[in-house]
């Protein structure tokens, strides 16, 4: 983002001296050779002067080019090789949410991009089914998400912090609705982050929750979700591992609580209309018991 931002004042910077000079030789041209009292007919007509007309070539020509050494040093910048070595993180676009990836751990998560501040990460971004693009406006530019085309980006956040973006392409009925928070870490705080994520959790034995992960595989669940640990890996729909420790639901439409947890399963499509998540007409008992196990993960 400061590279970008760097560029956008350069060439504003550039633009305001070159509408300045313009301001002051109009006024000036104004001023000094408006019509006097007393005089007839056209003024001097001068047709033509070899250096002024170099000098009026060669000065947009050194300015296009100062802009053009500036955009190819700032592309240096912002663009990371795409071949020599493997990202730090995967982002996969979904119609509507985002699949976050970390290879050297294995970590899958989803709609929270989790990383160290003040590290810079090289992040390839993905696309599933339709073109997406990835949008945190506070830490940069915005970048296509192509099907069958990976493309590359650095990613850095300078302060611990939450950082909102969205997909900035239109991407289908609920594109508003694809949200995705990037959270800036200290180093010590994202490395027990990610330790915490690679861990298998103990799949509850007894209780409510137990009667949620019987549930959970009995039903069509398992045919779209993960949960580490459990016969449950498919990627249709984002990873359930941990997802009690994420902030939202739905890519950002409810807050992440187990009341809202339990008004998603009851019916998806109320809350993010076009979902591709089914209504499974569960009974209000097998949504609490749904809800328990969740939580109970985190535990």
């Amino acid at each position: 983002m400061e590279a970008l931002a760097g560029l956008t004042y350069y060439t504003i910077a550039i633009s305001v001296v070159i509408l300045g000079i313009i301001v002051i030789a109009v006024a000036y041209i104004i001023i000094r050779f408006r019509k006097k009292s007393g005089e007839e007919g056209e003024p001097y007509q001068d047709f033509g002067s070899l250096k002024l007309e170099i000098t009026w070539t060669l000065i947009p020509v050194a300015i296009v080019a100062v802009l053009f050494l500036l955009t190819c040093s700032t592309m240096r910048a912002v663009d990371p090789p795409s071949a020599d070595r493997e990202p730090d993180i995967i982002i996969i676009g979904h119609q509507w949410w985002w699949e976050i990836v970390y290879p050297e751990s294995g970590v899958i998560t989803a709609n929270e991009v989790h990383l160290p501040a003040g590290r810079q990460l090289l992040a390839r971004l993905e696309s599933i089914d339709v073109i997406h693009d990835f949008w945190v406006p506070e830490l940069g530019r915005k970048i296509d998400l192509v099907p069958g085309h990976p493309n590359y980006m650095w990613i850095v956040a300078g302060e611990p912090g939450v950082y909102l973006g969205a997909c900035a392409e239109f991407c289908g009925a609920q594109h508003a609705n694809m949200r995705i928070r990037v959270i800036a870490q200290t180093e010590e705080e994202f490395s027990e982050w990610l330790t915490r994520q690679a861990r298998i959790p103990e799949t509850p034995s007894t209780g409510i929750a137990a009667e949620g992960a019987k549930i959970f595989q009995e039903i069509a669940c398992m045919n779209c979700h993960t949960i580490a640990g459990t016969p449950a890996a498919a990627r249709v729909g984002p990873s359930l591992t941990y997802l009690a420790t994420r902030d939202t639901i739905g890519a950002g439409v409810l807050t992440n609580t187990p009341d809202n947890i339990a008004k998603w399963l009851k019916n998806p499509a109320k809350y993010k209309p076009g979902s591709l998540m089914p209504n499974m007409k569960l009974t209000d008992e097998q949504v609490n018991a749904i809800v328990a196990y969740l939580e109970a993960l985190d535990e």
